[in-house]
C-alpha cells in the first residue's frame, strides 16, 4: 500500500492560489480515480477536482474554506503501490509550461525564490511572477494589510517565491518598521484613490458576504482597470445574411452534427480572422515588452447562478463552424455542471462576452487580464434601417442587427487599429459565405 498526494491545481496562468470550498469524500470514503473529490473556487473557476488514484482517502490535510498556493497537498489516498507511482507521478509534479517561440528580449527570466525575511523591497514592474504571487497573498493577509495601510507588493515574505503569509505580516507590524502603503488601498479594499467611508447597514437591511468567488471575480475586475488602459470603441453589424444563412441551413446542420446553430460560432470565426490580420490585438504585456501569441484560444464568458466563468476554446482559427459549435457547446455544459478541467480555463488570448443574451443593447466590458482586449456582444435583434434603393432613393428596410464593443488597453493597441479590427470582423460577418459552414 502507498499513498498518493492529492494537490491544488492550477485553474489559470496568472492564478495562485485557490479555496478549497467543499469536501464531496470524507477521510475513509473509497474513491475512484477521475472520480469528484473536492471542489475549489478561483475567481476564473468553480470546478470539481478529481481524485488521481483509485482507493481510500487517508489524510484531509485542507479544510473547507481555506485558501492555499497552488501546488500545496489538499489530501492523500492510500492506494496500491503500483497505481500510487504513476499517480503520483502526475498529480504532484508541476505541469511544464507551455511552449511558445519569443525572443529573449520578450521572455522574462524566472528569478529565485526571495530569502525567506520579511523586508520591503523596491517595487519593479509588477509583471514578474514573484510580484504576482506576492500580490496574490491570501484574503486574510490583504485584509490585515489594508487595515494597517501597508503595500504587499513591497514586501518579501518566506511563502512560495516571496509570497507573504499571516505569520509575515503580524511579525512585520510588530516590528514597527514601515513600508509605503499601497495606492487607494485602506480598510476594506481598493478606494481608488480616495478614502471614502465604508457603508453602514441601515435598520432591515440584509448584509451577507460575497461568495469566495464572487470576491475573487471582485479583486480580479478592480486589478485589472488598474493595470489597463481601458477605451471602448463601438460598431453596429449587419447579421440579415448570417440570419439568412441560418434559416436556411439550421435543420441540415443540427440533422449533420447534433448541435443548434447559434449566432456565435459565426462571431468566433470572424474573431478568429481578424485576430490573424490585428496580432496585436492577441497579444499581453510583460512589463516594456509584448508578447504577441502565436496560439489563437478565445475565452467565452458564461454567465452562471453563483458567478462568471471563462472557458478557452483553444486554437480557435483551426476549428470548422461545426467543431466551433461542438466545443462551445461542451464547455459551457461542463461550466455549470462544474466538471471544467484546469486546462480548460487555461491560456486564453483574446475575451468573447455576450450580454445581448439578456437584452443588453451594447456595454464596455473590462478586460480579462492579462489579455488586451475583450469583444462584447449586444443584443441581436430587428431594426429599421435606411437603405439605398434600386432606383438611388433611400428606402426603410428591416434588418437583423448588433452593437458590438471592443475594449482595449490603450497601452499597446492604438484606437483607430482597434477600430479596423472591429471593421473588419464586420465585413467579415456582413459577407459571410453559404459555404462557410
Amino acid at each position: 500500500m502507498a499513498r498518493v498526494d492529492i494537490i491544488m491545481p492550477q485553474m489559470g496562468e496568472s492564478i495562485a492560489e485557490g479555496t478549497l470550498s467543499r469536501w464531496l469524500k470524507k477521510v475513509g470514503d473509497e474513491v475512484k480515480r477521475d472520480e469528484p473529490i473536492f471542489e475549489i473556487s478561483t475567481d476564473k473557476v468553480d470546478a470539481e477536482i478529481p481524485a488521481p488514484a483509485a482507493g481510500v482517502l487517508a489524510e484531509i490535510l485542507v479544510k473547507e474554506g481555506e485558501t492555499v498556493a497552488v501546488q500545496t497537498v489538499v489530501a492523500r489516498v492510500e492506494t496500491e503501490k503500483g497505481a500510487a507511482v504513476s499517480a503520483q507521478a502526475s498529480s504532484s509534479a508541476p505541469p511544464p509550461p507551455p511552449q511558445r517561440e519569443a525572443t529573449p528580449a520578450s521572455s522574462p527570466k524566472r528569478q529565485q525564490p526571495p530569502a525567506p525575511v520579511i523586508a520591503a523591497s523596491p517595487s519593479g514592474n509588477g509583471n514578474s511572477f514573484e510580484d504576482r504571487v506576492r500580490t496574490k497573498s491570501s484574503p486574510l493577509v490583504r485584509k490585515i494589510a489594508a487595515e494597517h495601510g501597508l503595500n504587499i507588493s513591497s514586501m518579501q515574505g518566506t511563502g512560495i517565491a516571496g509570497r507573504v503569509t499571516k505569520r509575515d505580516i503580524v511579525g512585520f507590524i510588530d516590528s514597527g518598521v514601515s513600508t509605503p502603503a499601497a495606492p487607494g488601498v485602506r480598510a476594506g479594499g481598493w478606494s481608488g484613490g480616495h478614502a471614502l467611508p465604508m457603508p453602514e447597514p441601515w435598520a432591515g437591511d440584509v448584509v451577507e458576504p460575497m461568495s469566495k468567488m464572487r470576491a475573487l471575480i471582485s479583486e480580479h475586475m478592480v486589478a485589472s482597470r488598474h493595470t489597463s488602459a481601458h477605451v471602448t470603441s463601438f460598431i453596429e453589424i449587419d447579421f440579415t445574411r448570417i440570419a439568412r444563412i441560418r434559416a436556411k441551413k439550421r435543420a441540415e446542420f443540427e440533422a449533420a452534427t447534433g448541435q443548434k446553430l447559434t449566432y456565435m460560432p459565426f462571431i468566433i470565426k470572424a474573431v478568429t480572422q481578424g485576430l490573424r490580420e490585428f496580432p496585436v490585438m492577441n497579444s499581453s504585456v510583460a512589463g516594456t515588452n509584448v508578447i504577441y501569441r502565436k496560439q489563437i484560444n478565445i475565452g467565452i464568458a458564461v454567465a452562471l447562478d453563483w458567478g462568471l466563468i471563462v472557458p478557452v476554446v483553444k486554437h480557435a482559427d483551426d476549428l470548422s463552424l461545426s467543431g466551433i459549435t461542438r466545443a462551445l457547446n461542451d464547455l459551457a455544459a461542463r461550466a455549470r455542471a462544474k466538471k471544467l478541467s484546469p486546462e480548460e480555463v487555461q491560456e486564453g488570448t483574446f475575451t468573447i462576452t455576450n450580454p445581448g443574451v439578456f437584452g443588453s443593447l451594447m456595454g464596455t466590458p473590462i478586460i480579462n487580464q492579462p489579455q488586451v482586449a475583450i469583444l462584447g456582444v449586444g443584443a441581436i435583434e430587428k431594426r429599421p434601417k435606411v437603405l439605398p434603393g434600386a432606383d438611388g432613393e433611400d428606402t426603410i428596410a428591416i434588418r437583423t442587427c448588433a452593437y458590438f464593443s471592443i475594449s482595449f488597453d490603450h497601452r499597446v493597441i492604438d484606437g483607430a487599429v482597434a477600430d479596423q479590427f472591429l471593421a473588419f470582423v464586420k465585413k467579415t460577418i456582413e459577407t459571410f459565405p453559404e459555404t462557410g459552414l
